[in-house]
């Protein structure tokens, strides 16, 4: 077992400063940059309200903002999330009530007027299949009106919200794709298990499956090559990692190879819409990588890396000339800065840095580990121990905060976490797991968790923690472990089935019973019913039905001593009040104090502000009072 790069903790010249939670989770006073496709226009994400709002402001050549911003929408109950340009004249953004994530589509003009709910339909989620770049009227979108299990297809005028079915959705199909004309010509369905590609040469005929698979197996469409004929695809066909890959619909074989990587999967591939061509395949192992096929593309890449040295950059933005965009700059350390960069003059004019108010020297590295699990596997995942003072020796005996990711089928990526942050300002060790089953790492990792929740999947991230106190960097009597979503349910995993090893767990709407969890998945979710009890089991077969008992925390409460700290939202659509209701209650016809924040207004995790607030100085206090050194 090994660290790829030891670390005693980064070294200040001064002593770090005590941020507040109010600090580490407030909203940016600007984000989310946006410009508009002809380039006059920026859009961004800042306060009105007491909420995350859209605003405008006009720009000149130079780049220079121009007048004052606008704000365009009002909402006052919820942050808005994201948004996107429409044309010159509209932003389209969602919307969900109260955190149950079923999204509106609305479209607002620039020009102030009011914005049309593209979605007036109650309990019904909505999302973007195509923005019809090259239609300033018209969108296509898709949602589950008529039927709360599927989605259908509807091409949709932004000005008046008139909306015209283009596909119904047969009752099998999970997504649709378009050529670069916006013609709907791609899907796949699924029958619970097993994944069919649908393709159609025209959108006048019929679609037609051309290829079946497992899915355990991946084809999966990314976008039309320039002349529409063939396909970019994701593979692992045939194959452990996910490759990038041309693909004929008329033969449904994969052609020619475009990008592979030996250790991890291919994240994805990207193109120039202007010049119609590819321009880079990007792939992450610790920290994200980008292959380039374009040599503009390429040179626009590294000017950027040379004016801003030592950051990660994206952009995330451009004109539809291509000339001007958004670049975000960041690292693990800062949330960094967004720029407006303009690709002839190479000049970069600062927009604002999203936190100025959180300083990177205060703030600590995130560094790539890895080790070997019980039964041989090779584990990845990332250490971030607190910033010393100068001077200070190696860190020893720091009290640890595990905080395995939610998913479960994702992944930890390097980059810049405020609440890893919070920990490690606090004086915490934080250790971030990549458990068999995260993403990225080959189709047989992600295999290897199938049907192995609280068994093989737990046993990483004990070897983990294993791994980290035989260093003597931690205490292991002042381990604690916290965990959002699947993390949730590993935190009460990990008090329930190994209760000596922690001191602090807290559980944040996190899973505690497998049946229920299975029995109450959203409607939209029960088309992957079967793939889910192939992955984590099926309690219609006795002996699998017995393994799921054994893997539910709440069956186990008796077992639970650790003091736990429970949040959740009520109107959650994937891990239900339930699941937090059960193990509380569990806990407490027993006698055992557990404290719980339940929020009415919130979903599957906490998003408006003074919720996010209250969750975080409660965790805060919490782990204070609980992994306090002893004496």
């Amino acid at each position: 077992m090994r660290q790829d790069e030891p670390s005693s903790g980064a070294q200040a010249l001064a002593k770090v400063k005590h941020y507040s939670v109010r600090e580490m989770f407030r909203k940016p006073d600007r984000s989310q940059f946006s410009i508009s496709p002809d380039g006059r226009h920026l859009s961004f994400l800042a306060r009105h309200q007491g909420r995350q709002n859209i605003f405008v402001q006009a720009i000149d050549t130079e780049g220079n903002l121009l007048g004052e911003a606008r704000p365009l929408t009002h909402e006052s109950e919820r942050d808005l999330p994201s948004h996107t340009w429409k044309g010159n004249a509209h932003i389209l953004y969602a919307k969900d009530f109260g955190g149950d994530e079923n999204f509106h589509v609305l479209s607002v003009p620039i020009d102030g007027g009011e914005p049309v709910d593209l979605t007036p339909y109650p309990g019904v989620r909505a999302e973007i299949i195509d923005d019809l770049e090259d239609d300033d009227r018209h969108i296509l979108l898709s949602h589950n009106k008529r039927d709360p299990e599927v989605f259908d297809v509807l091409r949709v005028d932004v000005i008046t919200g008139e909306s015209v079915q283009i596909a119904e959705n047969p009752g099998n199909v999970m997504s649709w794709g378009t050529d670069h004309a916006g013609r709907l010509r791609v899907a796949t369905a699924s029958d619970g298990v097993n994944t069919t590609l649908l393709y159609r040469d025209a959108e006048d005929e019929p679609f037609r499956p051309i290829l079946t698979t497992n899915f355990r197996e991946t084809v999966s469409p990314l976008f039309f090559t320039f002349d529409d004929k063939q396909l970019y695809v994701q593979s692992n066909r045939g194959r452990d990692k996910t490759a990038i890959f041309e693909f004929d619909p008329q033969t449904a074989k994969e052609g020619r190879l475009v990008f592979e990587h030996d250790e991890v999967d291919v994240g994805g591939l990207s193109y120039s819409r202007h010049r119609r061509v590819l321009s880079a395949a990007w792939y992450t192992d610790w920290k994200t990588h980008r292959h380039f096929f374009d040599a503009h593309a390429g040179q626009i890449h590294a000017d950027l890396e040379r004016q801003l040295p030592g950051y990660e950059h994206h952009v995330t933005s451009i004109t539809r000339d291509e000339t001007r965009m958004i670049v975000s700059a960041s690292s693990d350390k800062t949330t960094g800065t967004r720029f407006l960069y303009d690709s002839g003059t190479q000049k970069l004019v600062t927009l604002g840095k999203v936190q100025p108010w959180l300083d990177e020297a205060d703030m600590a590295g995130m560094q790539p580990i890895r080790f070997t699990s019980r039964d041989g596997l090779q584990i990845h995942g990332y250490l971030t121990l607190p910033v010393a003072s100068a001077g200070e020796p190696a860190p020893r005996g720091l009290p640890l905060v595990v905080n395995p990711h939610g998913g479960p089928w994702t992944r930890d990526v390097w980059g810049f976490n405020p609440e890893v942050q919070l920990l490690a300002n606090r004086g915490y060790a934080v250790l971030q797991i990549n458990f068999r089953g995260s993403t990225g790492y080959g189709r047989a990792f992600w295999e290897a968790s199938f049907k192995q929740w609280g068994k093989t999947m737990q046993h990483d991230i004990d070897d983990g923690v294993d791994w980290l106190v035989a260093q003597g960097i931690v205490d292991p009597k002042r381990i604690a472990i916290y965990g959002a979503s699947y993390g949730g349910y590993a935190t009460l995993a990990g008090v329930a089935f190994t209760p000596q090893r922690y001191a602090a767990a807290i559980d944040y709407v996190g899973v505690s019973n497998l049946f229920t969890l299975l029995e109450t998945i959203p409607a939209y979710w029960k088309p992957m019913l079967d793939m889910l009890h192939e992955m984590i089991g099926n309690p219609n077969v006795q002996a699998e039905r017995q393994a799921l008992h054994d893997a539910s925390p709440v069956f186990f409460a008796d077992k639970i001593r650790t003091p736990l700290l429970v949040a959740q939202g009520a109107n959650d659509p994937r891990v239900k009040q339930a699941e937090s209701d059960q193990i509380v209650q569990a806990l407490r016809s027993r006698g055992v104090d557990v404290e719980y924040l339940l929020k009415e207004n919130e979903g599957h995790g906490f998003h408006n502000e003074e919720n996010t607030f209250d969750f975080y100085e409660a965790m805060e206090a919490f782990l204070a009072r609980h992994l306090a050194r002893e004496g």
